[in-house]
């Protein structure tokens, strides 16, 4: 499996946008079927990206396909963030960061280490330069997740 695309709400999506296209050395642009929401696309240009939506939008089964409707922003916290590869240097995305107001900072999870990015909406997005993305391919496998937590297969 390979993730392709995931949606997150912010409530500035175009600015939301265009900062995770720089994060991923790519380009943000509208994403016409949900009103005001943007699209962010990776370097590769292969399809991997992220929907911006506004806040507050949900996504709903429509008759036919999918639908959006609007709702009150949230303002809590919630469990969901990225990790991103990025062709940035540590020190550009640290710069990015600050740039945009966020807070940045480099953190050791373990199999693997990244740029812990906090951005304005509170989203979590782990950004992983060459090397760090390097040590996460070789680190993160099931295998290994096992041995380091002594869990048994779960299949």
């Amino acid at each position: 499996m390979t993730l392709l695309h995931l949606s997150l709400a912010a409530r500035s999506p175009e600015a939301m946008a265009r900062s995770l296209a720089r994060l991923m050395g790519g380009r943000a642009l509208p994403f016409p079927p949900c009103p005001n929401a943007w699209i962010a696309f990776a370097a590769a240009d292969d399809g991997t990206a992220v929907e911006v939506y506004p806040a507050g939008t949900r996504v709903l089964r429509g008759a036919e396909t999918v639908a959006f409707a609007a709702g009150p922003p949230r303002r809590d916290t919630s469990a969901t963030h990225l990790a991103i590869a990025s062709p940035l240097s540590v020190e550009q995305i640290e710069a990015l960061a600050r740039d945009c107001g966020w807070t940045a900072r480099i953190c050791d999870r373990g199999p693997f280490s990244c740029v812990e990015v906090w951005t304005g909406e509170d989203l979590l997005i782990e950004v992983l330069d060459a090397g760090m993305l390097r040590d996460y391919r070789r680190e993160m496998t099931a295998g290994n997740w096992r041995a380091m937590f002594g869990l048994e297969d779960g299949r």
